[in-house]
């Protein structure tokens, strides 16, 4: 690999502010950031202190009010609903704190679902899905639904459902907030096998200390700001 690899995102002095009641609230205020390949970049801060706005911009799900979001080669804070939509599906994966699973589907279709939506070819479902259930673990509990697998399983399956379209970036929103510190490092175990195996990027929000030596960078935030 080259010595300076390309960076797939680069944030070049991005603000986002909220009108409220009248008044404008700045929540984010000159973020410079990079995402290179097959890194685990955390955003570290505590609640309110912008890192989830951040990461929505990051995937397209908002768009910055001043300032450029570059997303390998496409002008992320430029693109159109339509467009953005199109990048997201293709090249994004998204985890979320709550897990998002449809309760009444197996671990299995739910992984399937997220091919169905990126519009995978039905021949490549079936080795696919086995592949990212087993790459975190599941591979034994692919046929249970969500109610019937522990906190630390259902994140698993949503991490499979998140990566099972090849993305090349994967956005993770407090991946370890609900679980306890053991699993926890579990979930940043799977984090760096699927770097090494499917050769994705991973930036994620936290405010737990017990997993930032994992991470190749972590980007302290206070207040809408880095701080170094």
């Amino acid at each position: 690999m080259d010595a300076t690899p390309t960076p797939i995102l680069t944030v070049k002095g991005v603000e986002r502010s909220f009108q409220v009641g009248g008044e404008q609230l700045h929540v984010l205020k000159g973020i410079h950031m990079e995402l290179k390949p097959e890194q685990l970049v955390m955003l570290r801060g505590r609640s309110g202190s912008g890192k989830t706005t951040l990461l929505n911009l990051i995937g397209g799900l908002d768009q910055p009010s001043n300032g450029e979001i570059m997303f390998q080669g496409h002008s992320f804070h430029q693109c159109s609903d339509d467009e953005r939509t199109q990048i997201r599906r293709r090249d994004i994966g998204f985890i979320f704190q709550s897990y998002a699973l449809m309760p009444l589907l197996s671990a299995w279709e739910n992984v399937e679902l997220g091919l169905r939506m990126a519009g995978a070819p039905r021949s490549e479902w079936k080795s696919r899905v086995t592949h990212c259930l087993e790459l975190v673990g599941l591979g034994k509990r692919m046929d249970h639904r969500p109610f019937e697998l522990s906190g630390g399983e259902q994140q698993r399956v949503a991490i499979a459902k998140a990566i099972v379209h090849r993305p090349s970036l994967l956005l993770a929103d407090e991946p370890t907030a609900e679980l306890d510190s053991q699993m926890g490092a579990q979930i940043m175990s799977v984090f760096r096998s699927i770097i090494a195996t499917e050769k994705v990027t991973i930036c994620m929000t936290t405010h737990d200390p017990t997993i930032l030596e994992v991470a190749d960078h972590v980007y302290e935030m206070v207040d809408g700001r880095f701080i170094s």
